[in-house]
């Protein structure tokens, strides 16, 4: 979708007056759906909708290996795929560089040790430990890609169960565990520190928040900011940006940030198992 000049500056003056095409402030977000433990095989799973965004993210464990710089964590790795249905340009191999620099980011963003504790993946030190593997598949791209995939890794890592070791047998280098085959039997990760990213817009003289689609052509560049536990945790800039606008930018991220991580955490500790719910800023 091509916008022409004459709607790239409706949208600007909008910006201007704090009011933007569809209603919202510069510091407002768009509807958001949530629905979680969706995927019948994974550990935990979360789907979110962020206007007409869709992202599905999966969690997958498996026994791994600590590394030897880090034998009392365990380890997570992210893997994003762009749906060729998402958005033409995901056609063919067109969204093979975002998906890689979407993992890199989350990627960054959780390497922060404030995050995520990945010392409560430890089973044995420096032998074995738990490894997550989260899946994000883009189903539609909506504009605002970030913040919303971000949104759903933290709801599916919420809503992950980690399996309780009932045993474990050492024979010299050999490693025997007992793993829980009772579903019920299980511990939550603790996710409340974990990242949230919000990327702000330089639009003419302002910055916004949640960019749709339209706005995302307006925009003059942008900065991705991942807060967690009110420190940043990883900055990334796209464009050149004036020193004053950048700490504009980090400011209204920060802010932003953690009023949507306790909105979201508030949320799904609200919500039943297997039921949609909704929520607006």
């Amino acid at each position: 979708m091509s916008l022409c000049e004459a709607e790239k500056t409706f949208i600007l003056h909008g910006v201007a007056e704090n009011f933007r095409v569809d209603g919202r402030d510069r510091e407002g977000y768009r509807p958001i759906e949530l629905e979680t433990d969706i995927v019948q095989h994974a550990f935990g799973s979360a789907r979110l909708r962020l206007a007409s965004t869709d992202i599905l993210a999966s969690v997958k464990i498996e026994i791994d290996t600590p590394l030897p710089e880090k034998p009392f964590e365990g380890k997570i790795e992210f893997f994003v795929d762009c749906s060729a249905n998402a958005t033409p340009d995901f056609e063919g191999r067109g969204g093979e560089q975002l998906a890689i620099e979407l993992a890199n980011i989350l990627t960054s963003a959780y390497s922060a040790p404030q995050t995520l504790d990945l010392r409560e993946l430890c089973i044995l030190k420096g032998e074995k430990c738990w490894k997550l593997y989260v899946d994000i598949l883009v189903l539609e791209c909506g504009g605002n890609l970030y913040d919303a995939i971000s949104l759903a890794v933290k709801a599916a890592l919420f809503n992950t169960q980690v399996p309780k070791i009932n045993n474990m047998t050492i024979d010299g280098e050999n490693v025997d565990i007992d793993v829980s085959e009772n579903l019920l039997d299980c511990r939550r990760l603790n996710v409340k520190h974990a990242p949230i990213l919000v990327t702000v817009c330089k639009i003419g003289e302002h910055c916004i928040v949640d960019p749709s689609l339209e706005e995302e052509q307006c925009m003059m560049s942008s900065v991705v900011v991942a807060v967690s536990n009110n420190h940043f945790s990883t900055i990334t800039s796209m464009g050149s940006l004036h020193e004053e606008t950048l700490f504009e930018c980090l400011n209204l991220g920060h802010k932003v940030a953690v009023r949507l991580n306790q909105t979201l955490i508030e949320t799904l500790e609200k919500m039943p198992q297997n039921q949609d719910v909704g929520f607006l800023k």
